[in-house]
């Protein structure tokens, strides 16, 4: 196990310099008989990176940039953990990070292995950069052996092209083997002195410092609700924060920083749109009309870009659905699928910065404040217990989802299996956003467990299906292209491979749905939901 970087970490006054508070340490380490002894000074550039949503600050880790004394732009890339700073993996001779970092594109190393497991498809982005000064220290006792080390550094935040504001000075002990009762001797020295323990990690300080949230930021929305609660005002809180998701996530799936930007947006849409159809009678007809229309928009002009993001990212696990030997045959198959890629991103990109979806914005906001306020005499849910609602949609969907699913049967079109899927994803959305705050975990925990299993499977039948279509499209682009005709052939196995896939979901089915809709699961909606 890699030894920590240090045990303990304190703050010095912020009043101190470095210089300052080693003086103060050195006077009060000689009245209980130590030394303390200056060692080498380096100078250390830091950008702290993290994923937009914080994936390495809930595993307890960090990624940090670090160059010293003065290299201009290549480093050392190194993951470390957040109690101690002990190196979990590094790279030297690394550039500096300008933009996002995706692990998948790092060079297979320790680095790239300690990443992927944790961050996944996430880009790693700069959080804040410190430009810093750190002094080591050696403290002696009286036979002068060395019993702790120190280091006290002073850093600043970059910002831009004039420094930032300097954060308080810290000292970092680390303990010497055998002698951990002198740690702790030189440890409450220095709190009698005045250094306490700081209430923020120092990269966690330096992204406040830069206006950041070091817990990075959610996708997942859980609004506290009150059964008697009024239904519009219940709705507006819901659809209040899935407008954040989409504010938080916009810019980024403009840039393409990564693809869980799109993802979540349009999860959010996708999510806010379900609770506009389920809750319809707690708004004004022409304006849940108008708004319903433009966030169908929203869906079409992102449904493109995330579709080949989907494929581009299971493109290996599809290629490895057809033999070895033919393989490679399908590189120019991504090859053209990156391009398309590419120019389904333009167009969304232009599509999501347009003045078109800045009103959407502005408007959807408006009409979310002013709802509760409205007449409602077009509205005959408003004034309803949004238990009382969520509860008979919920029971009501579940229905309708039985008997969609015992009409199918392995000749049914594939229409009937996503038209079920729809209403799954219908369900969820209720039983996440209304059912979870609302009614007992014991009815609403087992249910959302049969419907995500019941999901998967409609999941992958509907994926497999648009895989294949995605397929027969690419045809024309690839017979334009030099190698087509080894790419075509390949092409063909594995439209043959993802269709029996397709046929094997819908076997799996019957065996899932009969789960979903079991006697004890039945009669827990009953009783439940009504």
């Amino acid at each position: 196990m890699t030894r920590a970087r240090w045990d303990e970490e304190l703050l010095a006054a912020p009043e101190l310099s470095a210089g300052a508070a080693a003086r103060r340490l050195r006077e009060g380490l000689q009245a209980h008989g130590f030394e303390l002894l200056a060692g080498a000074t380096t100078r250390a550039r830091r950008i702290f990176l993290d994923s937009f949503d914080g994936r390495l600050q809930a595993a307890g880790l960090a990624a940090v940039h670090l160059r010293r004394d003065g290299a201009e732009t290549v480093g050392r890339l190194a993951v470390v953990k957040r109690e101690g700073g002990a190196e979990v993996a590094g790279e030297d001779r690394f550039p500096a990070p300008g933009g996002p970092i995706l692990a998948l594109d790092l060079a297979v190393g320790p680095v790239r292995e300690a990443l992927l497991p944790v961050i996944d498809v996430r880009a790693l982005l700069p959080l804040a950069e410190l430009d810093g000064e750190l002094t080591e220290y050696a403290v002696l006792d009286d036979e002068r052996k060395t019993v702790t080390r120190l280091t006290i550094e002073q850093a600043g935040l970059v910002a831009g092209v004039a420094p930032g504001p300097l954060l308080r000075v810290r000292l970092r002990l680390q303990e010497v083997r055998g002698y951990r009762s002198d740690r702790q001797r030189v440890s409450a020295c220095a709190r009698e002195l005045g250094f306490v323990v700081p209430r923020h990690r120092l990269l966690d300080e330096a992204v406040l410092a830069a206006g950041g949230n070091p817990g990075g930021t959610s996708a997942k929305v859980a609004v506290e609700l009150i059964p008697s609660q009024r239904s519009d005002a219940a709705a507006a809180a819901v659809l209040r924060a899935l407008a954040e998701v989409v504010e938080d996530n916009l810019e980024g799936a403009i840039a393409d920083l990564d693809v869980e930007f799109l993802h979540d947006l349009r999860v959010a849409v996708r999510r806010g749109r379900s609770v506009q159809k389920e809750l319809r009678g707690v708004f004004a007809p022409d304006a849940l009309a108008h708004f319903r229309r433009e966030f169908k928009w929203v869906q079409q002009v992102t449904g493109r870009s995330r579709d080949l993001d989907v494929y581009v990212l299971e493109f290996g696990e599809m290629r490895a659905l057809v033999p070895e030997p033919i393989q490679a045959d399908l590189d120019l198959v991504v090859r053209v699928l990156g391009e398309q890629r590419a120019a389904a991103r333009r167009a969304m990109a232009r599509e999501l910065g347009s003045p078109r979806m800045a009103a959407l914005r502005r408007d959807w906001d408006a009409c979310l404040e002013e709802l509760v306020a409205l007449p409602v005499a077009d509205r005959p849910d408003a004034e309803v217990a949004v238990a009382e609602l969520a509860g008979r949609r919920i029971a009501k969907v579940y229905q309708r989802m039985r008997k969609m699913g015992e009409a199918i049967d392995g000749h049914s079109p594939s229409e009937d299996y996503h038209e079920i899927r729809k209403q799954g994803k219908e369900l969820r959305y209720l039983l996440e956003l209304f059912g979870a705050p609302l009614f007992p975990a014991a009815a609403v925990k087992p249910m959302v467990k049969a419907l995500k299993r019941l999901q998967d499977v409609l999941g992958r039948h509907q994926d497999r299906e648009v895989q294949r279509r995605t397929l027969r499209e690419l045809a024309e682009p690839v017979s334009a292209q030099p190698g087509r005709a080894e790419a075509l052939m390949a092409m063909g196995v594995l439209a043959e491979r993802l269709y029996e896939d397709e046929l094997a979901a819908r076997d799996e089915f019957a065996e899932r749905f009969a789960e979903f809709t079991a006697q004890p699961l039945r009669e827990q909606v009953k009783a439940t939901f009504r």
